[in-house]
C-alpha cells in the first residue's frame, strides 16, 4: 500500500491529482503544506502524526517543515466538503470505468483516546476494541463498485454531554451550527449531501446500529432510496401475510379512532421467533463471492414481512420488504438478519450479495488506518480532526485513481517515489528513545 520507490510517472500522477484539490484550499501558500501532508500518508513509517512525517519529508528542517504541516492541518480555514468533492470528481469516473456504482455504505469508525479533552470524546461502543472505551466515533459514507470504493462524506459523532457543555465546545473549536445528533441522523445527512451533489443513486448498506433505527429507514425511503441494512435478532416484524389490526371502529363521540393497534392475541414477532418457525427448505445455500482461499457462502432464507416498530403511533401498516436472515451450517441458530426494500421480484442470491457488499468498508477503513494514519492525528480540536481525515482519505483516493488504471485482476502500479532517511537519533516528541 505505502509508496517506496521513484517513478516519474507517478510523480507525474500525484503531482495532477493534487493540483486539483489544492484548488479548493483559497490561499496558495497552503498548497506546498498540503502535498506534503498527504506525501507524508503516503510514504512507510509506523506513525503519521506531524512531526514523524515532517521528519521523514525533511530531516535537515524537521521544525519549519513541521509547522508548515500541523499549520495547514490544525489552523487553515479550508472546506472539508469541497476538498472530498474534488476528490470525488477524480475518482469515481475512473472506478465507474471498471463497473458501475452499486452501494452506498454507511459505516462508523472508532478511535482509542486516552482523557477527555480531544473533541468528541466519550466512553462509548469503540469498534476497533470491540467493547465500551474511552474514544472518538466517525460517521462516514463511501460509495462502491464490486471493484473499489471511497469514502465521499465523514464527521465526528459530538456525543450529548459534548454538544451541551458550551466550554468544551470553544476550547475544541467546534462550529456553532453543529448540535447534536444521533449517528443515523448525521448519516442521513451525509446521504442528502451526497444526493444534492449529484452522486450516482445506490442502494445503501448499513449494519445493526442504523438499521434498527425506523426513522433511518424511513428517511431513505421518503429519499427514493433501497437499503438492505441489518437489524437485531428482537426487531419486532409482521410474518407474511399479516399487518397490525385496523384503527378501532368510531363510537360516534369525540375523534375518530386513526391509530393502528395490537392485542393480547395479535401481536408481531421477532426476526429470530419468525426464523427459527421457518422450514428447513426456506433456507438455500448461497455463494456470494470468492474469499482470499475458497468461495464465501452460507445458507439463507428471504420473506416478505412488514417492519412492526411504530406501529402504534403509525394511521396506515409499513409496506412490505424482505427478511433476510443467514444460518451457517452447523450454528445452532440463526446469526445475522437484514431488512431490505428491494423489489419483490428480487432473487435470494441478489439479496445476499448486497447484504455482504458492506466488507468493501471494512478493507476501506483497514487501509486508512493500517497504511495512512486515519487514527494517528494527535491534535484536539474539531478542524485538525476533520482536516487530517479528509487528507487521510484524500491520498487514499490517489491510490485507488492509481489502481484504476490497472485491470482490477492486474498487478498495482508501482510506487512512485523514494522514503527518505530519518535524521540520525531522530526522537519524535514524547518518545522514550530514538525511532
Amino acid at each position: 500500500m505505502s509508496l517506496g520507490c521513484e517513478s516519474s510517472d507517478g510523480d507525474a500522477h500525484f503531482n495532477s491529482y493534487f493540483d486539483a484539490l489544492v484548488a479548493e484550499l483559497g490561499h496558495a501558500d497552503r498548497a506546498a503544506p498540503f502535498q506534503s501532508y498527504c506525501t507524508g500518508l503516503l510514504l512507510s513509517g509506523e506513525r503519521k502524526s506531524v512531526e514523524p512525517m515532517a521528519a521523514r519529508l525533511e530531516p535537515e528542517r524537521v521544525q519549519a517543515k513541521h509547522q508548515a504541516m500541523h499549520h495547514v492541518v490544525a489552523k487553515a480555514d479550508w472546506s472539508d466538503a469541497a476538498v472530498l468533492s474534488a476528490v470525488r470528481a477524480q475518482v469515481l469516473p475512473a472506478i465507474e470505468r471498471h463497473g458501475a456504482i452499486t452501494a452506498w455504505i454507511i459505516d462508523d469508525s472508532g478511535f482509542p483516546k486516552k482523557g477527555t479533552h480531544s473533541v468528541g470524546v466519550a466512553r462509548q461502543y469503540c469498534g476497533q476494541r470491540g467493547k465500551q472505551d474511552n474514544c472518538q466515533v466517525a460517521v462516514s459514507l463511501s460509495v462502491a463498485t464490486d471493484h473499489a470504493s471511497l469514502p465521499i462524506a465523514y464527521q465526528l459523532y459530538l456525543p450529548e454531554a459534548w454538544a451541551e457543555d458550551e466550554a468544551r465546545r470553544r476550547k475544541a473549536g467546534v462550529p456553532d451550527g453543529i448540535a447534536f445528533r444521533t449517528k443515523p441522523e448525521i448519516a442521513l445527512g451525509q446521504i442528502r449531501a451526497a444526493l444534492l451533489a449529484g452522486v450516482p443513486r445506490a442502494v445503501v448498506l448499513t449494519d445493526a446500529g442504523y438499521g434498527v433505527d425506523a426513522a433511518f429507514r424511513d428517511g431513505l425511503t421518503e429519499l427514493g432510496l433501497a437499503y438492505v441494512v441489518g437489524i437485531q435478532s428482537t426487531t419486532m416484524l409482521w410474518p407474511p401475510d399479516q399487518e397490525p389490526l385496523p384503527p378501532k371502529p368510531w363510537s360516534g363521540r369525540g375523534r375518530r379512532p386513526s391509530r393502528l393497534r395490537h392485542d393480547e392475541t395479535h401481536q408481531p414477532v421477532s426476526a429470530k421467533d419468525l426464523a427459527l418457525g421457518l422450514p428447513s427448505k426456506a433456507f438455500r445455500r448461497v455463494t456470494w463471492r470468492e474469499g482470499s482461499n475458497t468461495k464465501l457462502a452460507s445458507r439463507f432464507a428471504a420473506v416478505r414481512v412488514r417492519p412492526a416498530q411504530g406501529d402504534t403511533s403509525r394511521s396506515e401498516p409499513r409496506a412490505e420488504e424482505w427478511c433476510l436472515t443467514e444460518w451457517p451450517e452447523g450454528e445452532a441458530e440463526p446469526t445475522k438478519y437484514w431488512f431490505s426494500t428491494l423489489p419483490a421480484d428480487t432473487s435470494l442470491t441478489a439479496l445476499v450479495r448486497h447484504a455482504k457488499r458492506r466488507w468493501r468498508i471494512e478493507r476501506d477503513y483497514q487501509d486508512l488506518k493500517q497504511e495512512l494514519g486515519l487514527g494517528d492525528y494527535e491534535g484536539r480540536g474539531w478542524r485538525g480532526f476533520h482536516h487530517h481525515a479528509t487528507l487521510c482519505i484524500a491520498a487514499y483516493g490517489f491510490l485507488i485513481l492509481e489502481r484504476a488504471a490497472f485491470s482490477p485482476s492486474a498487478p498495482g502500479p508501482a510506487p512512485y517515489r523514494a522514503i527518505p532517511p530519518l535524521p540520525e537519533g531522530f526522537r519524535p516528541r514524547g518518545s522514550p528513545g530514538p525511532a
